[in-house]
């Protein structure tokens, strides 16, 4: 059986995945508006994990609308919400997935869907959903983080991501300018892989990705 998790190269989606690979044959999916080349961030720390990945292209009109919730919110929350949402249907759409997933946490505020929306998209297209670290708190997601990756964290402005907060950043920057993107985002850290660690009993084997 194969699952698509949706992968935006951080700690999270990657982590989901590792724990996925046990059931699944895992395809990574990352989902971009082309407004930045988030599938080539996102693609490069898919093969350090050593995961298949694709990109997904998304509709214009649904950056648009979560745009227009940001502005109208003054905060990113139902913006990515929307962004998410969207995503989970483009790959429920697909006549080929069956199981789609995701790296929300326990204790995520943001993308968060609903119960509701979940189980209808579930019924309307016949696919399951899965958020395999959604019983995990902080604590233990960074436990696990770190005996199976090797990470970078830093201020969302400063760490290279392929998250749906980048190509929603940088519309605002076009159309409003650097310090409307300040106003509009909060600072938070966020997280991008750098390799994948091999647990072998109690040995730690780093995997590097070789051209």
């Amino acid at each position: 059986m194969q699952v698509s998790v949706l992968f935006s190269g951080g700690k999270d989606s990657s982590l989901a995945a590792i724990l996925l690979e046990r059931f699944f044959e895992v395809e990574l999916v990352t989902c971009s508006f082309s407004v930045l080349p988030v599938g080539d961030v996102a693609r490069e720390a898919a093969d350090k994990l050593g995961f298949s990945h694709r990109v997904v292209q998304l509709e214009s009109q649904v950056l648009e609308q979560a745009y227009e919730l940001l502005i109208q919110d003054g905060y990113p929350k139902r913006a990515i919400d929307h962004i998410h949402l969207a995503a989970i249907k483009s790959l429920a759409n697909d006549s080929d997935v069956r199981f789609i997933a995701d790296g929300i946490r326990r204790d995520d505020r943001v993308p968060v869907p609903e119960i509701s929306q979940i189980r209808s998209i579930e019924d309307k297209y016949g696919v399951s959903y899965i958020s395999p670290l959604k019983g995990f708190g902080r604590v233990v997601v960074n436990e696990l983080v770190k005996e199976h990756l090797v990470i970078e964290e830093g201020l969302s402005e400063s760490v290279i991501k392929a998250d749906y907060e980048t190509e929603l950043r940088e519309l605002i920057r076009i159309r409003a300018g650097e310090q409307r993107i300040n106003e509009l985002f909060p600072s938070h850290i966020q997280s991008h892989v750098i390799e994948r660690k091999r647990v072998s009993g109690k040995e730690l084997q780093t995997v590097c990705i070789c051209d």
